[in-house]
């Protein structure tokens, strides 16, 4: 074997520094969607403790130029002495140039209630999004389902479908899912309790698991769609939100994320793909789509023990939101 020239190696980094330069780039792109407004832990937080968290939220939301769309539970904003604080963090997402979606008035479930009942829980949770809106010239276009409950069966499924159409809604779907909902009890629980080494254990974890999720999804994105769509992120209103969103954007930024409005992303092709899911769990669109294309989701981050058995924990000894009950 002849030993490789100097010249040699010189001409072959060139070539591939050519193809670096030439290659093309991923364009990557998502929007955000932040649901429970005003709060996760509404029942748990005093309106001032919403407030000031929605101001931190927002504020890094703006700072950063990322667009978002909150989607309200209005049966959050009816606790006695506060109903007029807890409207004015829903109009605070509004004076800061972000729009409202409706997540149902009370967080109703379409798989585990009657449609009917479902269906008038939608229509009670438009009564104040539509005043905040009406000033503002905006429409109430976007829904989210609870749970990510899309229906437990197909025509149950196509029946809301058909309802939320007729009533002017888009449904906002969701691809990226960190389960931040599942951090944010323990970190509440923490934060109360000045445990700064068990806030910091929460957040490390919180972001390298959504680390790991943004892989995955990206790798079933190109296995179930055959490329990368405009993804669309799930987060929640909390206090781990409000106080390191802005690690979160600095983690999808470094993974060549571009920030983009749910109306943009959903023009993406891939949202009009065949969708006959049905079933009692609720999922995102990518494992939605897979199931339908007769494909199994597989290879999905395990979700940190510690977190479940600590949430776990924490439900029995006061009765809180534990990670078995998301969203």
């Amino acid at each position: 074997m002849k030993p490789v020239t100097l010249a040699v190696l010189t001409s072959f980094l060139g070539c591939l520094l050519t193809f670096a330069q030439t290659a093309p780039k991923l364009d990557r792109a998502v929007a955000v969607t932040i649901d429970d407004l005003p709060a996760g832990m509404a029942d748990r937080l005093p309106a001032s403790n919403i407030t000031a968290m929605t101001a931190k939220l927002l504020g890094t939301l703006r700072e950063q130029k990322v667009p978002v769309v909150g989607f309200a539970n209005e049966k959050k904003l009816y606790k006695t002495g506060e109903v007029d604080e807890r409207i004015k963090a829903l109009q605070m997402w509004l004076d800061s140039g972000f729009e409202l979606g409706n997540h149902t008035y009370s967080h109703m479930s379409l798989n585990q209630n009657e449609l009917k009942d479902w269906e008038d829980d939608v229509v009670q949770g438009e009564s104040v999004l539509r005043i905040l809106l009406s000033p503002k010239k905006m429409k109430l276009r976007y829904f989210r389902h609870p749970y990510l409950d899309t229906g437990r069966d197909l025509a149950t499924r196509r029946k809301a479908e058909e309802f939320l159409s007729q009533r002017g809604y888009r449904i906002a779907p969701v691809t990226l899912d960190g389960w931040d909902w599942a951090f944010a009890g323990l970190y509440e629980d923490a934060k109360q309790r000045n445990d700064a080494d068990l806030e910091q254990k929460i957040v490390k974890d919180y972001l390298s698991y959504h680390d790991a999720q943004f892989a995955y999804f990206e790798q079933l994105s190109q296995k179930v769609v055959g490329y990368e769509p405009k993804q669309v992120l799930l987060l929640h209103a909390s206090n781990l939100e409000a106080d390191h969103i802005g690690e979160l954007i600095e983690l999808l930024r470094k993974r060549g994320y571009r920030f983009i409005t749910l109306e943009e992303a959903l023009g993406d092709p891939a949202y009009s793909l065949p969708d006959t899911y049905a079933g009692e769990e609720g999922m995102g669109w990518l494992e939605q789509w897979a199931i339908t294309q007769g494909k199994i989701p597989q290879g999905a981050p395990v979700f940190p023990q510690w977190v479940l058995e600590r949430s776990k924990q924490l439900h029995l000894s006061t009765g809180q939101v534990s990670a078995e009950n998301p969203n």
